[in-house]
């Protein structure tokens, strides 16, 4: 019988081509002529946003996704598009996951056009799948990576500040997780591609500290700076390295398992991921006992306007205890990546780390 294969282990760096700077998309056309026969997947609020940019529609076949970032969404565009050489993904994380999954069957290239800074799904070959109730479902390992990235820091001047705030959210756990994953690893356990994965996400929470703050207000004034360039390929990119080359240890840890058993409150279903995420790194310093760290998060958290409480997540440890036992017992199951910190954990110890970051 041949063995399974852990494609969690696996180094996936990103994708085949990425280009980044001002002006890329001036160039669209010369890009796709060596992708054949294209279909555009895309959202209405963001083929809105491409095509107001670009000045034109493209004369291509497109097709709209329903926002759950299902499976059960995936097949349903495969089978209405039955054939294509390449799908052509415009939109922020969910749409690019979508189009990535349903590029995936139809055996298809697959570029991604982000027209977010919000999270590395343009650049990794891995995928956060939902349920079609906008509940979490899985990590999915596409077996190939995007074949082209395109990043044009105007277009992405286009981001929502919450938006871009989420995104800050999401890449500052890269840091956080892969040091949760690694500190109790001996020297002679951190492979030289954990080294790098390690050294990458230091490098990641040097640029969000020093950088965040002025990207943002780029954001506002509508114009590039190197900053936002940095903050733009650290969201979109850089972030994506890290668990390429760490694999499993440099992916997902307590933040994220936070954020997943978060997504079984519905109010918190309005809430963007990266928001989420940012919360569940307090989480997870919380339940490692890593206060300090905490304190020293909450200017910057206060600044770039990351959540410290449930409150701004919409829920109340007083009046949605059920809701978040609930939550706590998804992010401390046996399938989430809180294990892969304490494989002990315990559905009270989220709990009693939840109650902690509310204290603070």
């Amino acid at each position: 019988m041949m063995a399974k294969i852990n494609a969690a282990s696996e180094i996936r760096p990103g994708a085949n081509r990425y280009v980044t700077g001002q002006h890329v998309l001036e160039n669209l056309p010369a890009y796709l002529a060596d992708f054949g026969n294209c279909t555009i997947v895309t959202g209405e609020q963001s083929f809105k946003i491409f095509t107001e940019f670009y000045g034109q529609t493209p004369a291509l076949p497109l097709y709209r996704y329903d926002g759950t970032a299902s499976d059960e969404n995936a097949q349903a565009l495969a089978d209405e598009i039955r054939q294509t050489d390449t799908i052509i993904g415009i939109g922020g994380g969910r749409l690019l996951d979508t189009a990535k999954n349903t590029a995936e069957r139809l055996k298809a290239n697959f570029i991604a056009i982000p027209t977010l800074i919000s999270n590395c799904a343009p650049y990794t070959p891995i995928g956060a799948i939902y349920h079609p109730d906008h509940t979490f479902k899985r990590v999915a390992y596409f077996k190939n990576a995007p074949s082209l990235t395109l990043v044009d820091w105007d277009l992405l001047l286009h981001t929502p500040k919450d938006y871009l705030i989420a995104g800050i959210g999401d890449t500052l756990a890269k840091w956080y997780e892969i040091e949760a994953l690694t500190r109790n690893l001996s020297e002679a356990q951190k492979t030289g591609f954990i080294r790098i994965g390690i050294a990458t996400a230091k490098e990641i929470l040097t640029i969000l500290l020093a950088d965040a703050d002025q990207a943002l207000q780029d954001l506002a004034r509508q114009t590039v700076s190197p900053a936002f360039g940095k903050i733009a390929d650290s969201v979109v990119g850089i972030a994506g390295t890290v668990g390429g080359f760490a694999a499993e240890y440099g992916r997902m840890a307590g933040a994220h398992a936070v954020h997943n058993g978060l997504s079984h409150i519905p109010a918190t279903h309005e809430i963007l991921h990266g928001a989420k995420v940012a919360y569940g790194i307090l989480v997870q310093l919380a339940y490692t006992q890593d206060f300090a760290e905490i304190k020293q998060l909450q200017p910057f958290y206060a600044k770039i306007g990351l959540p410290t409480h449930l409150a701004q997540l919409h829920v109340t440890v007083a009046d949605d205890q059920d809701a978040l036992f609930e939550a706590a017992q998804e992010a401390a199951s046996d399938h989430e990546s809180f294990r892969l910190i304490d494989p002990d954990i315990t559905t009270q110890g989220v709990l009693d780390a939840i109650q902690a970051v509310e204290k603070i």
